[in-house]
């Protein structure tokens, strides 16, 4: 009998149909089944129903030709609901098919449980009371994988998992294990060293900062730890990880409850793939085990693999998963007897990893990414251990060099240095991700046995067999890999490097990026920009002796500078650890000093000076802030004196205040401030307090700025600039994808080429 005819006016229950394997299965009953119909379990979203997440399922490419509304009007039920809570079944249900997972490597141990256990255990409970009000049987469809025999070697058969582990013991251990590692958090002694690691990297842009980063760690490290805990307890017990141990317990609830109560079927698919003939050649949906590989080697950036050459990569086209299961829920067992199936390739046609290797390579060696190296690494297969010591190697090297680059100048160089720095971090961090992950499965010595899902092949109708077979020994893996597999997976990276290439062609060709001019009846914009090291080059510390050594005799600047390099040590601590207790001390040295001389000194001598100093595309920057009627301020822990000359282009001047006393009608500053510097995050306070007074609109403001102690001020507005940056700040503004400018200042700037009513402005 043909397949359609098998499942003509059945009524299909699916989960997990938003997932690989359930969304092709969705696909190839209403496109080639139109006899089924069905009920899709799909969990709502905040702010999306599970009926809206249908319909966008539903638009997708491989559903063309079919009209949504009238499949959901006749033939798909969406049936609203999570695993975590699954209410009352709908009846006269003739098949329920189980498709939904948790499928990461490394979940953390108790969402592993949840999902892939106790979501099954809900589930069977409440097909099992289906069962009981509908007049003919519900034939149970359970979707696992090959690899719940675990860590065994040698022939693996299609029947029931031999081991003796108690899969509700193991639940609530895991549930234990997770909360335990979060009160272990908690603890002073690992609080400590969160927060003392925060504070070393974000000390300087204050408190909240490094408090934050510190809970980032603390949650960081508990997720980490039930990976590893979920983990190291899986392969205890003889699993590869933490998934096939949950996975085979899910198979054990199934066999203790719901194999003695109605028909039961088991599907064990191997590695899945992109598909090889439906819904077409190449078909795949997001990245499976493979792609993250394939890619890393197409770019040059896996040059090992700890894999054995000779081990055999059992790999499936997700068309032959989806026939295989369709199949099944045609072919219900007798009750008590459940059917085991292997979805698999090793067994009758194996390819080995070294196999896959060389089809890859010879795929990139014909078809390159775009700014590939022009020879692609060569794997030999040297082994684990080896490979092992050369990633530690390359991470204690990355470390050494991440700490001399902490120490290093700002400049260019130190930026590309760091960049360069994080790209070989993040390729050492995939290869170490990926070695832990696969390397299991790469070396595993294995072979799943097939013969329940070949008779089932074999049981098909002739007239189906093409549209509908799942025989994997009909596989060219040549073919699959070089002209299937590998295009599929590459494509979408190609045109993302397209995208990218032509949005940095447009970047560098185009004018700078257009403000958007306040209209009438919109709140105000602001545009904050710092000074030193962003308007201009050179640090408080430059403005300092510049203003402070005008002011002594040549005796006296020679002992001030000595005073002075005396106390950079010192300097350097205290700015590291609180950049207002060193500014204070800084500006002690203004003691004495006459103000009104001082000014009359910054605007004879430094005012031109400082506006030299400016580059040309900061100016044209501030200009076209001014021109889309934003409010421009000027914000600097410098003193006021400092700020005169730029006073015509800010609407507001935000700045350190000397305290002064009169002595003999002469104006002295005292040595002291009027009120803290603002710096780190009470430059974000001030700035929010003063957007709230102005009734202004942060989302649509700016700000620009150099150092990493100001990266709570450019997270306080929508449109954040990081200008010639610290590395810190370099490498917040790249990972939060912000803008990264660079005003270096140019020699033909001159007082000449600025506005005129920035002459007038000044004082």
């Amino acid at each position: 009998m043909r397949l359609a005819d098998e499942l003509d006016g059945k009524r299909l229950f699916l989960t997990g149909v938003t997932g690989f394997v359930g969304e092709a299965l969705l696909q190839r009953l209403l496109v080639d089944l139109p006899g089924t119909r069905v009920v899709a379990l799909v969990r709502p979203k905040p702010g999306q129903s599970g009926e809206e997440r249908m319909r966008k399922l539903l638009r997708k490419p491989i559903f063309s030709g079919l009209d949504a509304e009238e499949v959901l009007a006749k033939r798909l039920e969406v049936f609203e609901a999570d695993l975590d809570d699954v209410p009352e079944l709908p009846g006269d249900l003739d098949v329920v098919v189980h498709c939904a997972g948790d499928v990461s490597f490394d979940p953390v141990i108790q969402e592993a449980f949840s999902t892939n256990v106790h979501g099954t255990e809900r589930l069977v409970q409440r097909v099992l009371e289906a069962n009981g009000r509908t007049t003919s049987q519900i034939h149970y469809v359970h979707v696992s994988t090959a690899y719940v025999g675990g860590r065994r070697r040698g022939a693996i058969p299609e029947r029931a998992v031999e081991h003796t582990v108690d899969w509700r013991v193991e639940a609530a251990a895991g549930e234990r294990v997770a909360a335990r590692i979060e009160d272990l958090s908690r603890t002073e002694e690992h609080l400590v060293r969160f927060l003392r690691e925060a504070e070393r990297e974000h000390g300087h842009a204050g408190p909240l900062t490094a408090a934050a980063d510190a809970e980032r760690r603390r949650g960081e490290w508990v997720v980490e730890q039930q990976k590893a805990a979920g983990k190291e307890r899986a392969r205890t017990l003889g699993w590869t990880d933490v998934y096939t141990f949950t996975k085979a317990m899910g198979e054990r609830v199934v066999e203790e409850l719901a194999a003695p109560r109605i028909p039961t079927s088991i599907v064990r698919p191997s590695i899945i793939e992109s598909a090889l003939k439906h819904p077409h050649p190449g078909w795949i949906e997001g990245f499976k085990m493979a792609e993250p590989i394939i890619l890393a080697y197409g770019r040059g950036e896996m040059p090992e693999f700890p894999a054995a050459p000779d081990s055999v990569l059992d790999v499936v086209p997700i068309d032959h998963v989806v026939n295989a299961i369709l199949k099944v829920c045609a072919t219900p067992p007798p009750p008590s007897r459940p059917g085991y199936f292997h979805v698999a390739s090793g067994s009758r046609n194996p390819a080995t990893f070294r196999t896959f290797y060389e089809h890859i390579r010879e795929h990139f060696r014909q078809h390159p990414f775009e700014g590939a190296p022009a020879e692609l690494p060569v794997w030999n297969f040297p082994g684990a251990d080896r490979i092992e010591r050369k990633l530690v190697r390359g991470e204690l090297a990355i470390k050494v060099a991440d700490r001399a680059l902490s120490l290093a100048p700002r400049s260019d160089r130190a930026r590309e240095t760091a960049r360069k720095l994080d790209k070989q971090r993040r390729q050492l961090e995939f290869l170490r991700r990926y070695m832990d992950l696969y390397q299991v499965y790469t070396q595993a010595e294995l072979r799943f046995v097939d013969d329940n899902t070949l008779a089932l092949h074999r049981s098909l109708d002739p007239a189906d067999v093409d549209a509908w077979g799942f025989d994997t020994a009909v596989i060219d893996w040549r073919e699959y890999v070089e002209d299937i597999h590998c295009p599929s997976v590459t494509a979408q990276m190609r045109k993302y490097d397209e995208i990218r290439r032509r949005r940095k062609e447009n970047e560098s060709a185009a004018a700078p990026r257009q403000l958007k001019p306040v209209a009438e009846g919109d709140a105000p914009v602001l545009a904050v920009f710092d000074l030193a090291g962003t308007l201009k080059p050179g640090t408080v510390v430059d403005t300092y002796l510049q203003l402070r050594l005008s002011q002594l005799d040549a005796a006296d600047r020679v002992r001030e500078f000595s005073r002075i390099m005396r106390r950079v040590p010192r300097w350097i601590a205290a700015e590291r650890r609180d950049r207002g207790s060193f500014l204070r001390s800084l500006f002690r040295g203004y003691d004495g000093v006459d103000l009104d001389e001082l000014e009359e000194y910054v605007d004879e001598v430094v005012g031109p000076q400082l506006l030299k100093q400016i580059s040309s595309e900061a100016l044209r920057r501030i200009s076209a802030h001014r021109e889309a009627g934003h409010r421009t301020i000027l914000m600097t822990g410098d003193v006021r004196q400092i700020t005169r000359p730029l006073t015509g282009l800010f609407d507001e001047v935000v700045c350190t205040e000397l305290e002064e006393r009169i002595d003999s009608g002469r104006r002295l500053a005292t040595g002291f401030l009027t009120s803290p510097p603002l710096v780190g995050e009470s430059r974000a306070a001030w700035l929010r307090r003063y957007a709230e007074l102005q009734g202004a609109d942060l989302g649509a403001s700016h700000a620009y700025a150099d150092s990493h102690s100001d990266l709570p001020l450019l997270r306080a507005v929508g449109s954040p600039t990081a200008v010639s940056p610290d590395v810190p700040l370099f490498r917040a503004a790249r990972a939060a994808r912000w803008p990264v400018a660079d005003w270096a200042a140019e020699a033909s700037t001159s007082r000449l080429r600025l506005p005129q009513r920035i002459l007038a402005g000044r004082d």
